[in-house]
């Protein structure tokens, strides 16, 4: 389906862009994930999302899916549950408008990273300003968990930050629901998740969102970590 080279693929045509632009292979995407989700163990996730009008003409087209099933008498969750991935920066900070219309937001901070400090992550000559604790990207992700709270939309995150020792305590703080991490490393952030308190980890997220330099939340994260939490908690 691609008839031309992108110069920048990061920035162009995929996620829910594609989707929006082939909406009968949509779709069919979507009927073949109703047709699974009969015994509720399913979800759709909307990945790439950057305006509120694309949740809303995706939400469309999958109501339209839902009505064809209806009409063929294939069994389908109706209530299947709808989320997105607040993967760009507009996501983020449109995060209260987008809760209205969805279950659930997956944060995936590989992507937000990058686009937040236009650092492409595997680009060695910019490798150094990808900083997953620059203190834009973790007021995107407090903003985006206050307005889960606020609307009641869980909100998990993954990506490399997910299973980072330090960032572990400073998100729960900052009141994150669930953390999606590859399996070797389930074990540990389990473990470490459950020997923190929340009240201190409040604190250290409240003191950490003051702070003006990556530099100084790295510094602030890595003295809290050596002086609240066992070495034998930090190794897979």
């Amino acid at each position: 389906y691609r008839d031309a080279e992108e110069v920048n693929p990061a920035l162009g045509w995929r996620g829910i862009r594609l989707d929006l632009d082939m909406p009968e292979v949509f779709k069919t995407q979507i009927r073949a994930i109703l047709r699974a989700s009969k015994n509720k163990n399913v979800k759709i996730m909307l990945p790439m999302v950057s305006t509120a009008m694309e949740l809303i003409r995706a939400k469309r087209i999958i109501h339209s899916a839902m009505k064809e099933l209806e009409t063929e008498g294939v069994a389908f969750d109706e209530n299947i549950d709808i989320g997105i991935m607040i993967e760009v920066p507009s996501a983020a900070l449109m995060a209260n408008e987008l809760a209205r219309h969805v279950c659930f937001f997956s944060i995936g901070t590989n992507d937000l990273v990058q686009y937040t400090l236009a650092a492409d992550r595997g680009n060695k000559k910019v490798a150094a300003l990808y900083r997953e604790m620059h203190p834009a990207v973790l007021k995107l992700i407090k903003m985006t968990i206050d307005a889960g709270v606020t609307h009641n939309v869980v909100v998990t995150l993954c990506g490399e930050m997910a299973s980072r020792n330090e960032a572990i305590p400073l998100l729960v703080g900052m009141g994150l629901n669930g953390f999606s991490v590859v399996p070797p490393r389930v074990a540990r952030v389990k473990k470490l998740i459950a020997s923190l308190d929340y009240s201190e980890c409040k604190v250290l997220a409240d003191r950490v969102l003051a702070l003006a330099t990556t530099e100084k939340v790295e510094a602030v994260l890595h003295t809290w970590i050596e002086a609240h939490v066992s070495k034998e908690l930090l190794e897979d």
